[in-house]
């Protein structure tokens, strides 16, 4: 089954409880932390974290567009994080294991995110042990672009990847996804949508997130 995370990028914060009750049909609930380094822009960090996981008992994917981010993997875990998602461009190889070895020893899923300048290959030394891969559609650090066509073809590379080394981890695209992309990116090999405007856009988010999963 199509599993839909609603970015809480796109909710309003002025009443972010009433939409998360608003998207309660869904399958995560999808976090944006960017640190203004790795990605240009700013967002939100361990304070909302906290808030939201005292109001929910949705899963929560925590998406970590953060430098070195395994200074931070226990902070995130102790907040409320269910699975965590690095950046295989944040750190070289021995600090994204660190990262890793952390989550594992917090209690969280495990995940990586590459870029669209990113072999998706990259993901090989690591990948048995994820629970899911996150392909970027867009470049990372802001809301409302458009789909990178092109990444189709990394969402079937990491879909073969995953198929012949671990077929049981998740594979999630973030960026851009609309109910037109959506059909593409599953039919490539995603199961996992990350939608922000496409959800929280709409007066009727269930109907939203029926139409995307379908």
């Amino acid at each position: 089954m199509i599993k839909i995370a609603p970015s809480i990028l796109s909710a309003n914060f002025t009443r972010l409880g009433s939409e998360l009750d608003s998207v309660a049909s869904a399958d995560l609930i999808h976090f944006d932390v960017m640190d203004g380094n790795f990605v240009p822009n700013l967002s939100f960090g361990l304070p909302v974290l906290k808030d939201v996981r005292a109001y929910t008992d949705a899963i929560l994917d925590v998406h970590l567009m953060i430098d070195k981010p395994e200074r931070y993997i226990e902070d995130f875990a102790r907040a409320g994080a269910d699975l965590l998602s690095v950046h295989l461009e944040a750190d070289n190889p021995r600090g994204i294991r660190r990262a890793l070895d952390a989550m594992g020893a917090n209690g969280v899923k495990k995940a990586v995110a590459l870029r669209p300048i990113t072999d998706p290959r990259a993901i090989l030394p690591y990948l048995e042990e994820l629970d899911l891969v996150l392909v970027m559609t867009v470049e990372p650090g802001f809301g409302g672009q458009a789909f990178l066509e092109s990444q189709l073809d990394t969402i079937r590379a990491v879909r073969t990847l995953i198929d012949t080394y671990h077929p049981g981890c998740d594979l999630e695209v973030d960026g851009g996804i609309n109910e037109a992309t959506a059909r593409r990116a599953v039919e490539a090999g995603a199961n996992v949508l990350v939608a922000g405007s496409a959800v929280f856009g709409k007066a009727d988010r269930a109907a939203a997130i029926a139409a995307l999963r379908g």
